[in-house]
């Protein structure tokens, strides 16, 4: 399929009360409103393809981008291309769903993912913490540096209520997902857990959301999840 045919299918897909939803998290033109569920068909004919990812994620369309992540080849894409991805990743489900997930399968995520979560800018650093989240929710334990992760518990338990709201919440994430998943250091994650207490994210035209890190590690243990890897990052 070249870029036309797959453009002329994801339109056909598209939903208006979808795309609705996809603009009022942050969305906006041009998109069609495609549900992820309902791309799934279209991707097991393309399988991945790195130039048609590639022509898909410049069309600068929601959708277009969005499909782009899932047949992607993250094993032939460079850390250029992911600073190049990252810049076009405009509002966090492109910057942590997209960018962050497909970083996650590649050899060297976790120096782009450190670069990016020292940059100061809000989208990039979600997109750092988010795939130490993608990573650590898929990979073993003995693939990470304990004091490296450790160092980072305590960044983020110094830092988080001064920063972004889009970084605050994915450094929410990281504190749950160190919880569950990683367990050499299941017991700081829930001493910082409590240490930060509630996080509060302010929404455009939204009422503020509260995370709680502390009771969504306790929801998961109480479930049995401790110790919880994804088969797959990508679907």
């Amino acid at each position: 399929m070249d870029l036309e045919i797959v453009m002329q299918e994801l339109e056909a897909l598209g939903k208006e009360r979808t795309k609705k939803t996809y603009i009022s998290n942050g969305a906006h033109e041009p998109l069609f409103g495609v549900a992820t569920g309902a791309m799934k068909p279209l991707a097991k004919k393309i399988k991945k393809n790195q130039p048609l990812a590639e022509q898909l994620y410049a069309t600068r369309n929601y959708d277009a981008m969005y499909f782009a992540g899932i047949i992607a080849d993250p094993m032939i894409m460079t850390e250029e291309d992911f600073d190049r991805w990252i810049d076009a990743a405009y509002f966090y489900m492109l910057s942590d769903y997209v960018v962050a997930v497909t970083l996650a399968e590649t050899e060297f995520a976790q120096v782009v993912a450190d670069k990016w979560i020292a940059s100061g800018e809000e989208l990039k650093m979600s997109a750092g913490w988010s795939c130490y989240c993608w990573l650590l929710g898929n990979r073993p334990d003995a693939e990470f540096s304990e004091s490296s992760i450790a160092g980072k518990l305590d960044q983020v338990k110094n830092t988080i209520h001064d920063s972004p709201d889009r970084t605050k919440s994915a450094m929410n994430n990281f504190i749950y997902t160190v919880g569950i998943s990683y367990l050499p250091l299941h017991d700081k994650a829930v001493e910082t857990a409590k240490a930060v207490g509630p996080v509060q994210i302010k929404r455009d035209k939204k009422k503020s959301s509260i995370l709680h890190a502390s009771e969504n590690i306790q929801k998961e243990l109480d479930r049995g999840k401790l110790g919880f890897k994804r088969k797959y990052v990508r679907c």
